[in-house]
C-alpha cells in the first residue's frame, strides 16, 4: 500500500471516530437537556411555592394541613415519588422517590423513567419514608450543569451555610424543616450500612465522625443542637476528581409540622 493510500485510510478513520465523539456529546447534552426540563415541568405540576420561611401557611389556617405540593398530580407520573426536597439558597427542588426492590433503580433513571443520569433524588428500601429514622439519606448526584445535588456543594462556603441554613421536606400530611449543622468530606462508606443505628452508642458514633472531619471544605456549626434522639437527614453526593469521597450535608429535624 502506497503512503498516499494509507494516509486517506487514516484520515478516513480520524473523521469516522471524530465525527462518533461528537454525535455522543451532542446526545449527551440532549439528554441533559431532556432531562432538565422534564423536572421543570414536573415542578409547574406540582405547583412548587414558596410557603417555608418567613411568612405563615395560609393552607393551615383552617386547622387542615395542606401541602404547597400537589402529590396527586405527582402521582400520575410516578406513584414511587413520596416527598419533596426544597433547599432556599440554591436550586435543590426536586422529588424525592423510593424504589422497595431496587435501591440502585433511581441512580440511573429520572423520575419519569428514563434511563441514564442526571438519575432522581431518591432514598434507599432502608430508610421508612415518613422520616422518623435517627439518620436519613438522601442521594443525588452532582450534576456539571448544576443540577440535582450540586448545589449542595455551595454548603464549602461557610457564610453561605450560615445565610442558608434550612432544608424543607414536603410530605402529604405535613412539612419537615431541618436545620443544617454540618457539610463535610467523608469517605465513601454505605452510611446506613457502617453504624448501628439501633444503639445510642452507634448514633454517637456516627455524630462524632462527622464532627471530627477536618478539612478545608468541611464546617460543622457548633450552635445547632444534635444528639442520639434527633431526627437527622443526611444529603450525600459525589465530589469531582475524588471518586473515593463523598461530600455529605447533614442537617437536624427542628420542625415536625405538629405545631
Amino acid at each position: 500500500m502506497d503512503k498516499k493510500k494509507k494516509s486517506k485510510i487514516i484520515l478516513a478513520i480520524l473523521i469516522a471516530v471524530l465525527v462518533v465523539s461528537v454525535s455522543f456529546i451532542v446526545v449527551y447534552f440532549v439528554k441533559q437537556n431532556n432531562a432538565k426540563n422534564e423536572y421543570k415541568d414536573l415542578q409547574n405540576k406540582a405547583k412548587v411555592k414558596e410557603t417555608t420561611q418567613e411568612t405563615p401557611d395560609e393552607s393551615q389556617e383552617d386547622g387542615e394541613y395542606k401541602s404547597p405540593i400537589d402529590f396527586e398530580e405527582l402521582w400520575k407520573t410516578n406513584e414511587e415519588i413520596y416527598a419533596w426536597i426544597q433547599i432556599p439558597g440554591t436550586d435543590i427542588d426536586y422529588p424525592i422517590a423510593q424504589r422497595a426492590d431496587d435501591d440502585a433503580y433511581y441512580l440511573n433513571h429520572t423520575i419519569e423513567g428514563t434511563e441514564g443520569l442526571p438519575g432522581s433524588i431518591y432514598t434507599e428500601a432502608i430508610n421508612s419514608k415518613d422520616f422518623s429514622d435517627f439518620n436519613t439519606v438522601i442521594y443525588g448526584h452532582n450534576m456539571k450543569n448544576g443540577t440535582m445535588f450540586a448545589g449542595l456543594h455551595k454548603y464549602e462556603d461557610k457564610e453561605f451555610l450560615k445565610e442558608n441554613p434550612y432544608v424543607y421536606i414536603y410530605l402529604p400530611d405535613k412539612t419537615l424543616k431541618y436545620q443544617i449543622f454540618a457539610a463535610v468530606v467523608f469517605d465513601d462508606r454505605h452510611v446506613m450500612h457502617s453504624f448501628d443505628y439501633s444503639t445510642p452508642e452507634g448514633r454517637q458514633q456516627f455524630l462524632d465522625e462527622i464532627k471530627g472531619v477536618r478539612t478545608m471544605e468541611s464546617g460543622y456549626d457548633e450552635n445547632v443542637t444534635v444528639g442520639t434522639d434527633s431526627n437527622i437527614i443526611t444529603l450525600a453526593t459525589c465530589i469531582g476528581g475524588q471518586p473515593d469521597n463523598r461530600w455529605l450535608v447533614e442537617a437536624v429535624l427542628v420542625d415536625d409540622g405538629t405545631k
